[in-house]
């Protein structure tokens, strides 16, 4: 028989209908509430008296009382103004003894307080921090960096909370600053490069953490700080991808204006981060990785983790640091593990102002050490593409001896040392020519050898600086030539849109002042000018149909007995002549004309037809070739080099085991480390892959592929009737089966 429940028990016993009643109306349940809050503060005193005899009731009664008081605790404030502190007090003596529910209730307690705006964010963080870095248990830490990475959130979620954020990354800095060699500091990397990835810290007090951070005296923080800022950009996007998701859209007014601000100081912000970058390179080489004996011992990937940032400083900002080479040359070696990260962080540290001296020594130990007969495949490919990794940034790296030794490698048996060595000889057909041999250098490269007056025009001196120009403006001449624009009217058409077309453009909010070298500039609008302009044009066109002209008698001029030697001449002076002709026209284009933000459109349009006219050619061959060619090209030295890229092509030095060619059958792509298990499309036939997208889309199959399914058991008894089947009715079968492809199927498509 159940024992009668007291009125004050039925309300202990339901402490969630109390507190819905106290939400609706506080001032009606003020004398519960306060009967509750006495048993707590009992409950509260008995616990800090004997923390370790208090029995698994007296727990949980504790833990549902803060429960409920931390829910109504803004409806009676004058009376609950010492709650919070006593939560805080009773996590800060006992966080290590308390019960693991007991404990996690106080932190979302103090945390749903801080939401209904009972204590502030600084009060919280305060109370938190301290315990996320000195528990011991997982758990817990867990659960802190959880709520204090949500509080921050939610603090700048409306609008930065500029004092809070300073505050908090104050603290960051110094938990680093004060004991570098403490691992304590890796909760502030971790907080900062998350806060950084969801955009909720986008200042230089951030990057100055992590900045520290990589420069600590504790392994794991430094790793950290290392790989935020290799990949600390990356996430953020990503990041900002999902959100603009789940937003639903992306305000392109908002970026445009973004884009727009601070244009001024550009250049100035440029040579700062250059010599930040440089200062900050220096110290994390000559504190991880030149010591013999430095402070803090990184593993091999850690190692390579801060030198892939190092080389990547180098490269981008195009810094010098000499002995930053010297360092690669021990671990040059086939046998060294995780030699192709090593081959992309020299890569990466390469740049057209390295002395071409200093690579000297590396590309000859890489040539020694991998590309050779008795290296395996795999080790010669990656050798060779390291070494065109490294050339392509400073071709002067690269000794005539020893490039038309590697050359010869192209005529290799195995695929991967083959494609290596043709993509070394297409790089030095572009930049480096008469380095070659006749026979490799190709048409082309020789043509513009021949044109230059054998003065070896593909040659390169160390620092020499290319001309720079503007791209594609070839095109933008030809289609003014064939729209049949006069330069007169077509520059006054652009002058009269420049107002509405350029409202996009960069402005300087004020004047500019231009100033030439002693000499004043006149710009004037008058018909004069206008008249002046076209007369000049008029005179080129018909100076250079002049030159057209006597260029074709002089060839119709040459005798059939000299047919010979006037083709000869003829062929090599077409080269030199066109590239002539091509260099004047765009100059004078360049130099005679203001393009109005008219003619940058349709330059820009022209490019991009002109890439997708380049990406169609008719023989696949030549496509590969202008593929290769224009990533060649596309190439900078701001793309970061991986070890994949190095040792790429040594795929096609793998001879395939009969179990990958089933899994590539069965549609499976191999993962990071060479296994198979990821679903892909690409080894499929065209019909398993329709099938699948049919799968994918809901959509059913056909009947005869339901037929080939069906079991053979419930086919065996109409194959049974076929065999019986007499000719007559074989007959009127076959009838009817034309009868109905004339009518269009069992049901028809005509009355």
């Amino acid at each position: 028989m159940k024992r009668k429940l007291g009125a004050l028990e039925k309300v202990d016993a339901d402490l969630p209908n109390l507190q819905h009643k106290i939400r609706n109306d506080s001032s009606s349940y003020q004398d519960d509430f306060l009967n509750q809050y006495s048993q707590y503060s009992s409950l509260y005193e008995l616990f800090l008296s004997s923390p370790t005899t208090t029995d698994d009731a007296g727990l949980v009664r504790l833990r549902d009382l803060i429960d409920f008081v931390s829910h109504v605790a803004d409806c009676y404030p004058a009376i609950t103004t010492g709650f919070a502190s006593d939560l805080t007090r009773l996590l800060e003596l006992h966080h290590a003894t308390l019960e693991a529910e007991l404990r996690d209730k106080i932190v979302t307690s103090l945390v749903l307080l801080r939401r209904k705006e009972v204590i502030d964010s600084t009060n919280l963080l305060n109370t938190l921090w301290p315990l996320l870095i000195s528990t011991p248990s997982k758990s817990l830490r867990a659960l802190l960096f959880q709520k204090i990475l949500s509080d921050l959130r939610n603090s700048n979620s409306k609008s930065t909370n500029h004092k809070l954020n300073k505050n908090v990354q104050t603290t960051c800095y110094n938990i680093i600053a004060s004991d570098p060699s403490s691992p304590k500091g890796l909760w502030a990397v971790k907080l900062t490069r998350e806060l950084w990835r969801r955009q909720v810290w986008s200042d230089a007090k951030a990057v100055s953490i992590m900045e520290i951070a990589a420069l600590s005296q504790d392994a794991k923080v430094v790793a950290g700080g290392v790989r935020f800022f290799l990949g600390g950009d990356q996430e953020r996007e990503e990041a900002a991808d999902e959100d603009s998701d789940e937003e639903g859209g992306i305000d392109m007014r908002q970026l445009k204006h973004q884009a727009g601000i601070n244009k001024k100081s550009a250049k100035r912000d440029k040579d700062l981060r250059a010599a930040a970058a440089k200062g900050f390179a220096e110290k994390l080489f000559a504190q991880h990785l030149q010591p013999s004996q430095p402070k803090v011992r990184l593993n091999l990937e850690q190692k390579l983790l801060v030198l892939n940032l190092v080389s990547r400083l180098v490269g981008l900002h195009k810094l010098t640091l000499i002995p930053l080479y010297s360092y690669f040359i021990k671990f040059l070696t086939p046998r060294q593990p995780s030699v192709t990260g090593f081959l992309a962080s020299l890569a990466q540290a390469t740049h057209s102002l390295v002395p071409p001296d200093v690579l000297d020594p590396l590309v000859q130990k890489i040539a020694n050490e991998f590309v050779s007969e008795a290296a395996a495949s795999e080790v010669a490919s990656a050798g060779l593409n390291g070494i065109r990794e490294v050339c392509v940034r400073q071709p002067l790296a690269m000794n005539e001896t020893l490039l038309q030794d590697l050359v010869q490698y192209r005529k290799s048996k195995d695929k991967g040392v083959q494609m290596a060595a043709r993509g070394l000889l297409s790089l030095y057909r572009e930049v480096g020519a008469e380095m070659l041999r006749k026979r490799d250098r190709g048409r082309d490269a020789a043509l513009k050898l021949r044109s230059k007056d054998g003065d070896g025009g593909l040659e390169r001196r160390f620092g020499q600086v290319e001309e720079g120009g503007i791209e594609g403006l070839d095109l933008l001449e030809k289609w003014k030539e064939e729209q049949g624009l006069d330069e007169a009217e077509d520059e006054a058409k652009g002058c009269e849109n420049w107002d509405a077309e350029s409202d996009d453009s960069e402005s300087s909010g004020g004047w500019v002042n231009v100033e030439s070298d002693g000499e004043e500039i006149d710009v004037s609008d008058s018909e004069d000018e206008k008249e002046k302009e076209a007369k000049l044009a008029e005179k080129r066109k018909v100076a250079e149909a002049e030159a057209v002209k006597e260029a074709i008698v002089t060839e119709t001029a040459a005798t059939p007995t000299d047919a010979d030697t006037a083709s000869r001449a003829t062929a090599s002076l077409e080269p030199e002549a066109a590239l002539k002709r091509e260099e004047q026209r765009i100059s004078t284009l360049a130099t005679t004309r203001i393009l109005t933000p008219a003619d940058l459109a349709k330059l820009a349009e022209l490019r991009q037809n002109a890439a997708i006219t380049a990406s169609l050619p008719s023989a696949k061959r030549r496509k590969l070739a202008q593929q290769a060619s224009a990533a060649a090209q596309a190439r900078h030295a701001d793309n970061a080099v991986t070890a994949s890229d190095i040792a790429g092509l040594a795929k096609f030095s793998h001879k395939t085991t009969r179990e990958e060619k089933v899994a590539m059958a069965r549609g499976e792509r191999p993962d990071e480390n060479g296994r198979f298990g990821a679903a892909g499309n690409d080894h499929r036939s065209t019909t398993a892959r329709r099938k699948e997208k049919k799968a994918s889309e809901g959509k059913s199959t056909t009947n005869k592929e339901k037929a080939r399914k069906k079991n053979f058991l419930m086919t065996l008894g109409k194959a049974k009737r076929k065999g019986k089947m007499s000719l007559v009715d074989r007959g009127k079968v076959l009838k009817a089966h034309v009868d109905r492809g004339k009518r269009g199927g069992r049901r028809g498509n005509i009355g």
